[in-house]
């Protein structure tokens, strides 16, 4: 089918069933932000790809909702769609609710599949339309009644994480999440979210693409845990594992009469990581609180034995790099390559390195123009040629059974003019601030992005994304609370790690992004309070051919030679006597 095809049956739908609107999410029913094949609804529909979107449709009109990092993009992938494009954030263009409210007359209904919108986003639809007396439809999932090919739940096997890696026992993180729990005086928390799973009960899977998580739900009551999966997914030394904490293990699709069963009592969900079927599904003589996800602050601080993994799988993840960069060096200009080779020859050396799982995401490869699209992803047919000039960025992580990699280099393979010299150290600039930061205990992301963005604004530049985001250990490599954004007021804590990414892009010539990833660390307790720092635990080296370095101070010369100095003391070892000398001259001093 077509997309005008597939809008086409579902308008048949949507008439049918007497709805006027119909919404379709990037969410599974764990308001995951990465999903299995099956809840790919918005991208089959659309044909948009990117991970980030919500497509509207009414009985004439068709749009698609998408953040910057994808407006490129989702030009292209949209062109006779008939789908629109409204590109969120932009002046003049309205939110998907607020373009929803003047569309429809009043008394109309508005559908969507309640299995995979958050309780939050259906509170804030409800308050948005409230005035002209809308109603909501979410019991029935349209798109299902039109996708004849859709794939089935994922039933990957899941295993479990050893505590050398995780440092600690699932039953310790069993009472530290009642502790809290206790707080709130609750009999039950409901888990949703994979990743607070998987942290929760030290289990990983493969059910999402580049995200080592498996299709789950739990419930931690003050004397139980309960994990509600496919039996199918645990072998036998699984099972007796987790029996053997006491875990109680269901199937997965109890779950929501377990729900409806509930004694009277306090249960606690988080509504932004839990969907109406889930509240919905619910006991009516059970009260319910709605607070942020336990797991989810605990496991953004690591510990000690998680922060030791981390700073190894980033030594194995540099000298990957490094090795790629100097196989790239020499290729360049000798053989034909495409951005799609290049990103597999970079993931075949990480394949090499000890406890590698996989990639942390879909590497994005961006040569010239492409490099401006944020969120570039290659594709066979379209996939640009490599030549020995322009400026190529890569964005690229692994996963490793002892940490999550993420990292962007940009590199050029000739000559650089001065609006990329003086582009790419703008951002460096930005980089560096950020990195060498001090700042009081207290302080969140917020507060700080600007220290990565002012040199650029000085020559009236800036980027539409975020600066950093955190990162999970073998988990998500998108994780929060924490991020380095304009909007973000979780205050940054010892132990988290989070990425250090700004970049400039410009349309149709190049796009500059270096990112490390950083651990927040306590620095300096006196009369003034605590201040933190961040430890860099990323290394590779940073394209010096491209640094104008008469726009850098000299404590940015001396942040930039200390890195250099890490980086080839770290990864030098680990090199042949080639690619030693090779790192040596792209770490010299300037």
């Amino acid at each position: 089918m077509t997309v005008p095809e597939k809008l086409a049956a579902l308008r048949k739908l949507m008439s049918a069933h007497k709805i006027d609107v119909w919404i379709v999410p990037s969410d599974d029913p764990h308001q995951s932000e990465y999903v299995a094949d099956r809840w790919k609804a918005r991208a089959w529909l659309s044909g948009f790809t990117g991970s980030a979107g919500t497509v509207v449709v009414t009985a004439d009109k068709a749009g698609l909702w998408t953040d910057s990092r994808y407006f490129l993009q989702a030009e292209m992938e949209l062109k006779d769609s008939g789908i629109s494009l409204f590109k969120e954030d932009m002046p003049g263009v309205p939110h998907y609710k607020d373009w929803l409210q003047e569309e429809l007359k009043d008394n109309s209904i508005v559908g969507f599949d309640g299995k995979v919108m958050s309780v939050s986003q259906v509170k804030e639809l409800e308050s948005k339309l409230a005035a002209k007396k809308i109603s909501l439809s979410y019991h029935v999932d349209l798109i299902d009644n039109i996708w004849q090919d859709r794939p089935s739940i994922p039933g990957n096997p899941a295993f479990i994480l050893e505590e050398k890696y995780t440092g600690e026992s699932r039953t310790s993180k069993f009472d530290r999440i009642r502790a809290e729990m206790k707080k709130h005086k609750a009999d039950y928390l409901i888990l949703s979210a994979l990743d607070d799973i998987a942290w929760t009960f030290n289990i990983r899977g493969s059910d999402v693409e580049y995200n080592p998580v498996t299709y789950c739900y739990s419930i931690i009551s003050k004397t139980e845990s309960r994990l509600f999966i496919s039996g199918k997914k645990l072998n036998k030394i699984v099972s007796q594992q987790l029996t053997d904490d006491l875990v109680i293990i269901e199937d997965y699709d109890n779950f929501f009469d377990f729900l409806a069963h509930l004694p009277e009592s306090i249960v606690l969900l988080d509504p932004g990581k839990t969907s109406q079927k889930i509240i919905d599904s619910i006991s009516m003589s059970c009260i319910v609180l709605e607070v942020p996800s336990i797991p989810f602050d605990l496991k953004a601080c690591k510990n000690e034995t998680e922060l030791k993994g981390i700073r190894n799988a980033h030594i194995r993840d540099g000298v990957a790099m490094v090795k790629w960069l100097y196989w790239l060096n020499n290729q360049i200009g000798k053989e034909e390559h495409t951005e799609i080779s290049i990103a597999d020859k970079l993931e075949e050396f990480r394949s090499k390195g000890e406890f590698f799982q996989g990639l942390s995401f879909d590497t994005i490869a961006g040569y010239k123009g492409n490099g401006a699209i944020v969120h570039y992803s290659a594709k066979p047919e379209t996939a640009a040629k490599i030549y020995p000039e322009g400026i190529l960025l890569i964005d690229s992580g692994g996963q490793y059974l002892d940490g999550t990699t993420d990292i962007t280099r940009t590199i050029t393979l000739g000559t650089p003019t001065e609006e990329e010299k003086t582009c790419f150290t703008l951002v460096l600039k930005g980089h560096i601030n950020l990195g060498k930061l001090v700042f009081p205990k207290g302080y969140n992301g917020s507060q700080i992005d600007v220290t990565a963005r002012a040199a650029m604004w000085d020559y009236y530049m800036n980027y539409g994304h975020g600066t950093g985001h955190g990162v999970g250990h073998f988990l998500n490599v998108h994780e929060g609370p924490q991020r380095i954004r304009p909007e973000n007021n979780v205050p940054l804590k010892h132990g988290m790690l989070t990425s250090n990414e700004p970049g400039l892009y410009i349309k149709g010539k190049f796009g500059i992004r270096i990112e490390n990833l950083i651990v927040t660390e306590v620095r300096k307790e006196n009369e003034f309070g605590t201040f933190y720092g961040f430890e860099t635990v990323s290394f590779c080296p940073i394209c010096l051919d491209l640094v104008n370095v008469n726009m850098l101070t000299g404590e940015e010369k001396k942040w930039l030679n200390d890195y250099h100095k890490a980086v080839y003391e770290k990864l030098g070892p680990y090199l042949s006597a080639d690619e030693k000398n090779w790192l040596k001259h792209e770490t010299r001093a300037v």
